[in-house]
């Protein structure tokens, strides 16, 4: 009796907002409204298509080549920001330097800077008259027009969310850990991988996440760089305008659904993870 009351007591606290079910009654609506019921059209659409047009639309040649080249850039620019993102969010956070407000505003500016205006700005600097790219061009490196064009983008964009996933981590966890490490005998690298890691872990994977998410939906940053040939530096956000300007809606739908399934089950595979992790260290 005295377990139940007090369980029914943490429901029946005293909030700002009003209670549980008008709450969770509102978030449901919402939601539903913005995520579930656009989503569900695209689901409805391609159901209607048939299966084997939906796998001719959805699984041709092109398709299949803008859906290697998207997933895989968006990967790799997340694996790249999980290394240089924690790099930054150390510095951040452990170190105090004249302009460190100015990096961290820099961090954001992806945030705020629109995307074609990023696109065209590593366009240029990466072309092969570019300012980077007349001294990559020589050497037989080529960045523009080229899946490391679009990765180099991806990277620009999905900075942001690895850096701000793990800063407040690494806030909280403070010096004292190092120095309890160290006056244990810990070396650095057994303090970073034994401690460190294992406790900014589910950070990094929220933030290589949103990189990854954002990374692959991402359209103004890469059409100016990738140089849009199909088969080759085509990503599937550009096949799927392609198809909505020719008026193949059905081929539109179909592109934009296995996309959708894909990221879902690899962001559900993360959060998975994450939540099995913790499980883990809880007990």
């Amino acid at each position: 009796m005295t377990s139940l009351s007090l369980s029914r007591g943490r429901w029946r606290q005293p909030s700002v907002l009003p209670g549980f079910g008008l709450t969770f009654g509102v978030s449901v609506i919402w939601l539903s409204l913005i995520v579930l019921i656009p989503l569900a059209t695209i689901f409805l659409r391609s159901a209607g298509m048939g299966w084997s047009d939906f796998v001719a639309a959805g699984f041709s040649d092109r398709a299949l080549a803008a859906y290697r080249l998207s997933f895989g850039t968006a990967a790799a620019a997340g694996l790249v920001n999980v290394v240089f993102g924690l790099l930054i969010a150390w510095v951040l956070v452990r170190y105090s330097f004249p302009g460190k407000r100015v990096i961290g505003a820099l961090v954001d500016l992806p945030f705020a800077l629109p995307t074609a205006v990023a696109g065209i700005a590593l366009t240029t600097i990466y072309a092969p008259s570019g300012w980077i790219g007349q001294f990559l061009d020589p050497l037989g490196v080529k960045v523009a027009f080229t899946p490391l064009g679009i990765t180099i983008a991806l990277i620009f964009i999905g900075l942001p969310f690895v850096v701000r996933s793990v800063e407040p981590v690494l806030a909280d966890m403070g010096l004292e850990v190092e120095e309890a490490a160290a006056t244990l005998g810990a070396g650095r690298a057994q303090t970073f991988f034994r401690i460190i890691l294992p406790s900014i872990l589910p950070a990094l994977i929220t933030g290589f996440a949103m990189a990854f998410a954002r990374g692959v939906g991402e359209y103004g940053s890469v059409i100016f760089i990738s140089g849009n040939m199909p088969g080759k530096t085509e990503i599937a956000p550009l096949l799927i305008v392609t198809q909505l300007e020719q008026y193949a809606y059905d081929g539109a739908t179909a592109i934009a659904t296995v996309m959708l399934v894909v990221s879902f089950a690899i962001l559900l595979l993360l959060n998975g993870y994450q939540t099995l992790r913790r499980r883990r260290m809880g007990a």
